[in-house]
């Protein structure tokens, strides 16, 4: 195990009632407006502050200890992933609800108090987030997301819709117990689709997964980990995120869709896997895509069907709510050709390791 380092905040004479938990690898600069804007929430109630570095490469660790003596910074040797990182957090924090936010979010001065007084409301205590805004356009960016039938995230728009299939990881509020009830994020996930996996994992419990109409935060999407985003009219990605992405949506899929339905469903994502993996590889020659990102989904998929077998076991078994509900926030329409459409073909790059 990664030896981690730990240097403890300023302890206040009031248990928390909300622990702030921010993975952060590289770029002070982006977790520097992240803190300013946790320290200046206007809220009646106590806030700890916890960081994990994920063993960053730049001057994170010695910026963060000079600057931030009030926040609680556990700095990793190792680099070990999105996931690990959070759960460490989690498991350190003393607060009776958790916020994970991205280093590369700002919330909106009153975004604690409205997420804290929401979950106050709550009968059933579930994950919640708030309005997300583009940081550079300030335009609103989703109301949590829906999903397509092959668990691509569509975002939700709609004021009037507060369940939704999904909240980004980058705001997702949620209560300590739940958390640990749930399991936390799949740390084999390591990075990309772990929001997807938690709150597919809540709704099967029969948990309200949800977006406030109220407050929001902005996010620099794809500033932690690369694209994400449209650029000047074009998608842009790297070809690890692109991986991990079809991967985890995969290993979802398998472990989450109730019911027999599971199989007709998969079969059908793999055989668009394998077209949309050729297709790209021929118009964009670029046969490591082809191999790299879809033709390694399945293959991993096959390597790991016993293991993702008995968590779908797990998952299955302790479900509470029908098939109808399930897929009630599902948008038909597969958000793929959507942005194929919109966008055309993305292009790839390589990426640093995160």
């Amino acid at each position: 195990m990664a030896e981690v380092k730990h240097y403890p905040a300023l302890k206040p004479a009031d248990v928390p009632l909300v622990s702030v938990c921010i993975a952060h690898y590289n770029g002070h600069d982006l977790i520097a407006a992240c803190l300013e804007s946790v320290l200046a929430q206007v809220c009646n109630f106590a806030v700890e502050v916890i960081v994990h570095d994920d063993a960053s490469t730049d001057e994170s660790v010695t910026f963060l200890k000079d600057n931030y003596p009030q926040i609680e910074l556990l700095a990793s040797e190792e680099n070990v992933g999105f996931c690990r990182g959070n759960n460490r957090m989690v498991a350190h924090a003393r607060g009776t609800y958790i916020l994970l936010l991205n280093n590369d979010a700002a919330l909106f001065p009153d975004a604690l108090a409205t997420l804290a007084e929401a979950a106050a409301q709550q009968h059933t205590p579930g994950i919640l987030t708030l309005p997300q805004y583009d940081w550079e356009t300030g335009d609103l960016v989703d109301r949590g997301c829906l999903l397509d039938p092959f668990y691509n995230p569509v975002p939700n728009l709609d004021p009037e819709r507060t369940d939704v299939a999904m909240v980004i990881g980058a705001c997702l509020w949620i209560s300590r117990s739940t958390w640990n009830d749930l399991g936390g994020f799949p740390e084999w996930f390591e990075s990309i689709g772990e929001d997807l996996y938690l709150c597919c994992a809540a709704r099967l419990a029969g948990l309200p997964v949800q977006s406030l109409n109220g407050s929001g935060y902005r996010h620099h999407q794809g500033g932690s980990f690369g694209g994400n985003k449209p650029l000047k009219g074009r998608l842009a990605s790297n070809y690890r995120r692109r991986r991990l992405s079809e991967r985890n949506k995969t290993f979802t899929l398998f472990v989450m869709t109730p019911t027999v339905t599971m199989w007709p469903l998969l079969l059908v994502h793999v055989i668009l896997l394998l077209i949309e993996g050729l297709l790209f590889s021929m118009l964009r020659w670029d046969l490591k895509a082809g191999t790299q990102i879809y033709l390694n989904a399945l293959c991993e998929l096959a390597a790991q069907t016993a293991p993702l077998s008995a968590e779908r076991s797990k998952h299955q078994m302790t479900r509470v709510v029908t098939l109808s509900a399930f897929v009630e926030p599902v948008s038909l329409l597969p958000r793929k050709l959507t942005m194929l459409y919109r966008y055309g073909l993305p292009t790839l790059t390589q990426s640093a390791t995160r």
